[in-house]
């Protein structure tokens, strides 16, 4: 046990002591990015932070077979949280876990372990990869319908707003928890939302973004309401997305800043920039993960569809955000395409694979869109070289399968197992009959 470890494993003890903490809840994600987990009491503690805690895993999506469902939780002590919404008198605590194998090895199928793998690379070359992400979500009176809050609009300001009061609510709630919440608004749709924390190393990041989907949804059920990340309730209107602000750092140096260039990109970042948009269909179907997610990926609704990139235009896959003079280290990118239902461990993770890809290789970035690029005729996307991203889950799948550094990325096991679970989802959305088309040909044919 390394002496940072220890020190964090005597913290939580410490804590659970002085804040009368009963229940410890260990979490951890299935491929799909479900939070799971199970609950241990505080007598149990001190032997799970040394061991670990044995489970069947044999249930979980993409995990092991019935023959082989042996695991073992360990939890990371530097996580251990308080969950505020849960009673003072014998309260409830939650850590994220890292999965391992009964002969203590990191478990393949763990979504944490795959970005940590992904991270340690990173590291290797010297860098930190730093994200910030933006969540879009609606809140809708309850999960049987789509029935709104309210009819604003982006930014809007309404007084005693019950969904602004929610907010309110959550942001605190994540505050409570450590986790920095750089501002909330209104966004663009009816009775949609978004709420942004404050950029953090990608693998807090993922675990606070685990956080956040679970307090959004707590907040609202104790509210009597429903909050959803699917990424497309309601027919023409804005779905939710979850753009993603990324950089890497050589130690306290932001890597992807230079004073020279013109958009204040170094060539460290344009070359990132380059491998994200030579992958971008191929790393679609896990940032966009689910058949909903492709009606949100459609023209006319400020999700991108055409792999572009510029500074400050907002209908490109990847967005500069303008430079604020003395603020070199908040230069960075913004991805646009994820959506707020992904997992986040595993989207990161080929994000990063596929930036670090264009770096290693030293890929020239193409010249940057500052037209929109959904007013251009095809003919004009051609001769720019302007490619889409992939209209479909199966087409998302198909281009996945084929890619070489999402399989590297995720490892056999996890990638298997996505795959197959993604074509089967596809072969069932494939077998429905939709209301659309009933009311649209049942009549006449």
């Amino acid at each position: 046990m390394t002496a940072e470890r220890d020190e964090a494993r005597e913290y939580v003890l410490g804590m659970v002591r002085e804040h009368d903490v009963k229940f410890i809840r260990l979490w951890f994600t299935d491929i799909l990015g479900a939070l799971k987990g199970f609950a241990i009491t505080a007598n149990e503690l001190e032997e799970a932070l040394e061991q670990g805690v044995g489970f069947d895993g044999s249930s979980i999506e993409g995990f092991a077979r019935i023959d082989e469902s042996d695991m073992v939780a360990m939890p990371d002590p530097t996580t251990f949280r308080i969950l505020p919404w849960r009673p003072r008198q014998n309260a409830v605590a939650r850590m994220f876990c890292d999965i391992l194998t009964p002969q203590w090895q990191p478990f393949e199928g763990d979504p944490r372990h795959v970005l940590k793998r992904t991270l340690e690379r990173a590291s290797s070359l010297g860098y930190t990869y730093y994200v910030g992400p933006e969540l879009e979500y609606f809140y809708f009176r309850n999960s049987d319908g789509t029935d709104v809050l309210d009819e604003g609009g982006y930014f809007d300001q309404t007084p005693l707003d019950l969904a602004t009061e929610l907010r309110r609510e959550t942001v605190l709630t994540l505050e409570e928890m450590g986790i920095a919440v750089e501002f909330s608004h209104h966004e663009a749709a009816t009775s949609q939302h978004e709420i942004d924390l404050r950029y953090s190393d990608a693998l807090t990041m993922a675990d606070n973004v685990m956080t956040q989907r679970l307090v959004i949804k707590e907040v609202a059920m104790r509210n009597g309401l429903y909050a959803t990340f699917m990424p497309k309730p309601i027919a023409n209107v804005n779905g939710s997305g979850m753009h993603v602000h990324q950089s890497l750092f050589k130690g306290a140096t932001n890597a992807f800043y230079d004073s020279d260039s013109a958009y204040h990109l170094s060539p460290l970042a344009l070359s990132f920039v380059a491998g994200l948009m030579h992958h971008a269909p191929a790393i679609t179907a896990v940032t966009n993960q689910w058949v909903n997610s492709y009606k949100r990926l459609i023209v006319g609704y400020e999700a991108p569809v055409y792999i572009s990139w510029a500074s400050v235009n907002r209908s490109d896959l990847i967005r500069v955000p303008a430079y604020k003079e003395g603020r070199e280290d908040s230069v960075r990118i913004e991805y646009r395409a994820p959506d707020p239902a992904c997992n986040p461990y595993l989207a990161f993770a080929v994000m990063l694979a596929a930036g670090l890809d264009g770096a290693e290789r030293g890929l020239p970035v193409p010249d940057p869109v500052h037209e929109n690029v959904f007013d251009m005729t095809n003919d004009e996307r051609q001769r720019r070289g302007i490619e889409t991203l992939p209209g479909s889950l199966r087409e998302a799948i198909l281009l996945t399968e084929s890619s070489d550094l999402v399989r590297r990325t995720l490892g056999d096991h996890v990638f298997n197992s996505f795959i197959q679970n993604k074509k089967i989802e596809w072969s069932q959305y494939q077998a429905q009959v939709t209301n659309y088309e009933l009311k649209r040909y049942l009549p006449i044919l």
